[in-house]
Formats: C-alpha cells, sequence, structure tokens
C-alpha cells in the first residue's frame, strides 16, 4: 500500500437568487455562491484534492462547465463520482482536511451537518472528515464579503 497527498482549492464570488451550499449542506445566508454547479466550493476543493492525489487532473476537466450535463449539479454526487475514479485505480480516501475562508456567514453552527453528508460521500468514517472555517479580518475580496474560498488536502490510500 502507498500513500499520496493531494491539495484543493476553489473560490466563488457570491451572487443573489442562489442557495448557499457548502460541503453539501444549505447554509442560510443572503446570497450564494455563482458557478456551474451548485458551486459548492468546499466539495470542489476536496474534489480537486482527491484528483490530485492521483495526478488526475481537476474537476474541470472531469466534468467541465461548458458542458449542460452538469448545470446546477451536486457537488456532493460530483465528489462521489470522483471517489469512484480513485475506486478504479485502486486507491481511496484515507482522511481529509478543508479550511473554508469567509467573512461571513458563521459556519461553525453547520459544520457537524457537513461532515455527516460528507463522510458517506468520502467513504470513510465521520472522524476522518474535518472541516474549520476562519475569517479573512476584512482583508482583500474574501474579507470584504464578495466571495468565499476553501482548501482542502486529502491523504489517499493506493494499492502500488
Amino acid at each position: 500500500m502507498g500513500l499520496r497527498i493531494g491539495l484543493g482549492y476553489d473560490v466563488h464570488p457570491f451572487t443573489a437568487g442562489r442557495a448557499l451550499v457548502l460541503g453539501g449542506v444549505a447554509i442560510p445566508h443572503a446570497a450564494g455562491l455563482a458557478g456551474h454547479s451548485d458551486a459548492d466550493a468546499v466539495c470542489h476543493a476536496l474534489a480537486d484534492a482527491l484528483l490530485g492525489a492521483l495526478a488526475l487532473g481537476d474537476l474541470g476537466g472531469h466534468f467541465p462547465d461548458g458542458d449542460a450535463r452538469w448545470q446546477g449539479a451536486d457537488s456532493v454526487d460530483l465528489l462521489r463520482r470522483v471517489v469512484a475514479l480513485l475506486a478504479e485505480r485502486e486507491a481511496r480516501p484515507v482522511n481529509v482536511d478543508v479550511t473554508v475562508v469567509t467573512e461571513e456567514p458563521r459556519l461553525a453552527p453547520h459544520v457537524e451537518a457537513m461532515r455527516d453528508r460528507l463522510a458517506p460521500a468520502l467513504g470513510v468514517e465521520r472522524d476522518r472528515v474535518s472541516i474549520k472555517a476562519t475569517r479573512p479580518e476584512g482583508l482583500g475580496a474574501l474579507g470584504q464579503g464578495r466571495g468565499l474560498a476553501a482548501m482542502a488536502v486529502a491523504l489517499v490510500e493506493t494499492r502500488d
């Protein structure tokens, strides 16, 4: 067995008229995130981390935003599809760690629900999914409340 690490990052601007979905959970907020799918930055960063661990490119390469099939797609489903790609290559997630960077909304009340939603999609126990949030303290576009970013790292076990 071998181990590989992948890193993922995703950022989206806020936009009116959409639900805010993070880690597969609807978060009460005045605006959602702009994007082709449901714009779930947590799932997108996680998927990129998993793909990166096996050097399989990025989420956009597998689910292009120019493809109508992925319009409004549930990003938890996209994450499941990425986990299936890993399984085809005899690899599986071991644990993941996500940090969300946003001035608002406050995410602490939603972290446990996100962990509950993501663990089955990843095929891991809940205690192998870490989600944290931090504020950019007013700095830059994120600090001005114009968007949200997520960073993720994933440890993947491979059969070498």
